[in-house]
C-alpha cells in the first residue's frame, strides 16, 4: 500500500514533530516483575507516524530531540534506518533520552514513563528556527508534546499559530500519566488550531466529556478535517458538513500501543493523495492491522497483495476479512 502526492503545488513532504524514546518491552512470557530479559525497541507517536509513513512512500522527516548516549543513538539509527530524514534531530550534550518500558498483553500494555528532564522536554518555539518548511504538505504533532514542558506546549503554539502553506494534523494522544500535574483544557485550544484531527471516541470522552463526532465537531468547529476513531467498531470522518463512517477490519490483536499512530499515517496518506474519505480511512485501518500484529510500535507493514484488495473492496468482502498473526 503505497501513496503519491496529488498536486504539484504539494510535494508530499510530511515533518513529523515529537519526543522518541528507548522503549524496554519483555522478551519472555510471565509478570514483568519476574521478567529477566527484555527487548530494547524504540518509540514515539510522531516518529511513528514517520516511519509509517516512509513505508506507505511518503518522504517523512522526524524533528525531536534525543541525548548524547547509546539510547539516543539508537533512536537516531532505528528512525534513520527506516528511512526517516532524521537530519534536523537535535543532539543533547546534557540530557538524557527518554525511556518508557512497557508490561505488554494482549489486553492492553501498561506503560511506565522515564522521560522528565529528557533531551525532547527541553524543546521550544526556537526548534522552529531554520527548519525549513518550503517542501513540507503537512506538519503532524500530538497532544503528548504539550504534556512534556512549558516550552513544549510553546512549540505547539507556535507552530499551530506560524501562517502557513503547509498543513497541521493533530492527534490528541491523550496519555493520563503526564497530564497529572499539567492542565489539559489547552488541548481543546490545540486541536481546534490544526486542520486535520485525529482522536479515538474513548479519549475524547475522557478529555472533552463526549465522544459523539457530531459533539466533537461543535468543541472542534474550525479544523477542515475531523476524525473520530472508534476502537475495532470502525472510523468517522467529519468534513464539509458531511460524514463518512468506516467499519474496521477484524484483527487478531498481538498488542495494541501503536495502532493508533499507523492508523494516523494511513489516514494522511491516502488524505495528502487526494483519496476520498472512506479510502483514506480504510488505509488507517490497514496500516493499524499492521501495527496490531505485532509487540512494537511499529510492525511489519502488511504485503500489497493484501492491501490493494482490500482497499477497493466491496462492503460485503471487506467485512468478511480476519487478519491473523503469521504463524
Amino acid at each position: 500500500m503505497r501513496f503519491e502526492p496529488a498536486g504539484a503545488e504539494r510535494p508530499g513532504g510530511v515533518v513529523c514533530l515529537g519526543e522518541t524514546m528507548a522503549v524496554l518491552v519483555p522478551a519472555e512470557p510471565g509478570p514483568p516483575r519476574a521478567v529477566g530479559t527484555w527487548l530494547r525497541a524504540i518509540g514515539g507517536a510522531e516518529s511513528n507516524v514517520a516511519v509509517h509513513l516512509a513505508r506507505l512512500g511518503v518522504r517523512s522527516r522526524w524533528v525531536g530531540a534525543v541525548g548524547d548516549d547509546a539510547f539516543g543513538g539508537a533512536v537516531l539509527d532505528a528512525v534513520g534506518g527506516a528511512g526517516v530524514d532524521v537530519t534536523a534531530v537535535r543532539v543533547d550534550p546534557d540530557r538524557p533520552t527518554g525511556l518508557y518500558v512497557k508490561e505488554a498483553d494482549a489486553g492492553g500494555s501498561r506503560v511506565r514513563y522515564y522521560r522528565r528532564g529528557s533531551a525532547a522536554s527541553a524543546m521550544g518555539p526556537e526548534v522552529l528556527d531554520g527548519l525549513d518548511l518550503g517542501d513540507v504538505a503537512l506538519v503532524h504533532v500530538t497532544g503528548i508534546t504539550a504534556a512534556l514542558s512549558d516550552s513544549c506546549l510553546a512549540l505547539l503554539r507556535a507552530v499551530l499559530a506560524r501562517p502557513r502553506a503547509a498543513r497541521v494534523s493533530f492527534d490528541l494522544n491523550w496519555r493520563p500519566a503526564l497530564w497529572r500535574d499539567r492542565d489539559p483544557s489547552v488541548l481543546r485550544e490545540l486541536a481546534n488550531a490544526a486542520d486535520v484531527v485525529l482522536v479515538g471516541s474513548d479519549e475524547a470522552q475522557a478529555v472533552w466529556g463526549t465522544g459523539d463526532p457530531d459533539e466533537l465537531r461543535a468543541l472542534l468547529p474550525d479544523p477542515a478535517t475531523l476524525v473520530v476513531k472508534h476502537g475495532e467498531r470502525g472510523a468517522t470522518a467529519v468534513e464539509g458538513g458531511a460524514s463518512t463512517f468506516q467499519e474496521g477490519l477484524r484483527v487478531e490483536v498481538v498488542e495494541p500501543v501503536g495502532a493508533g499512530d499507523a492508523f494516523a499515517a494511513g489516514y494522511l496518506a491516502a488524505h495528502l493523495a487526494g483519496e476520498e474519505p472512506a479510502r483514506r480511512l480504510r488505509a488507517g485501518h490497514l496500516q493499524a492491522a499492521a501495527a496490531l500484529l505485532t509487540r512494537e510500535d511499529v510492525g511489519e507493514p502488511l504485503p500489497a497483495s493484501v492491501t490493494a484488495p482490500l482497499l477497493g473492496a466491496d462492503a460485503r468482502t471487506w467485512a468478511a476479512a480476519h487478519l491473523r498473526r503469521r504463524r
